[in-house]
């Protein structure tokens, strides 16, 4: 990627994996469009960028609003004249039994992280079909290529992300655009503590596991080469990341032991 003249549109760039992909986009020169819920938070990181009021740009994003993706998508082309990649990382997880779980928060897990994602890419489309060239990137997760306990919501929505965005790259290739699913392993970000638990409200914990997980500024790091590379799908963690393998080659191992496995 030449990133000094690239365009690359952030979703979920308030915080954690989004923020530090878009400080690494920024260090390479890159021109990045900031999206998320908090502006003011979306402002703490533009500040924090080089040659901020330049080269990053804030665009508030609710991704629940499917009425305001047209709009958005309007003004995120207007900002610097293209977008030429588009990272869909805004999204929420879940903790919860799948017997617990409303099915009013099953629908609002799908409803940001599936459709939410599907429906901002569809608005972006006909400006990179257009333009003969981009690159859509979906920050997925382990859990679209397998499913463990407490997490039926976010897998689900998450192996939907990978069924839509297969069949979308499949219909690409002859539009020069690239599509990237990333599915990283435990990353230290908050994203535990904002899960939502089967009525609805956040979970308000740190897991175990993120805990003691690499650190979003090193995601980041690891994933702006294989992005470079254009790689189809990208697998980024510490030892979680061999489950992916094992559900592939050794389906009846992995699920003896996700059964012995705590999850939190």
């Amino acid at each position: 990627m030449d990133l000094p003249k690239k365009v690359i549109w952030i979703t979920g760039a308030s915080s954690g994996i989004g923020e530090a992909l878009a400080y690494e986009f920024n260090k390479k020169g890159a021109h990045v469009i900031l999206s998320a819920r908090r502006i003011e938070e979306l402002e703490r990181v533009k500040e924090n960028c080089n040659n901020s009021d330049e080269a990053v740009k804030v665009l508030p994003l609710d991704l629940t609003d499917s009425q305001s993706f047209a709009q958005k998508t309007e003004e995120a082309i207007g900002m610097f004249g293209s977008v030429d990649m588009l990272i869909n990382n805004g999204g929420i997880s879940q903790r919860a039994f799948a017997a617990d779980a409303r099915m009013e928060t099953i629908r609002q897990v799908m409803e940001v992280n599936f459709f939410g994602t599907v429906g901002l890419t569809k608005a972006l489309l006909p400006h990179l079909i257009e333009q003969k060239a981009g690159h859509i990137v979906v920050i997925s997760s382990v859990m679209g290529k397998i499913g463990t306990k407490y997490r039926s919501s976010y897998a689900a929505s998450k192996h939907a992300l990978h069924g839509w965005f297969d069949c979308l790259r499949q219909e690409m290739y002859e539009h020069n655009i690239n599509v990237t699913l990333v599915c990283p392993g435990y990353v230290k970000t908050e994203v535990t503590v904002n899960a939502l638990t089967g009525d609805g409200e956040k979970f308000n914990k740190m897991g175990d596991a993120q805990n003691k997980a690499m650190s979003a500024e090193a995601f980041a790091q690891k994933l702006l080469p294989k992005l470079a590379k254009e790689k189809e799908e990208v697998y980024i963690g510490g030892f979680e990341v061999l489950s992916v393998y094992m559900k592939r080659w050794m389906p009846g191992t992995l699920n003896k032991v996700l059964k012995r496995v705590k999850v939190t």
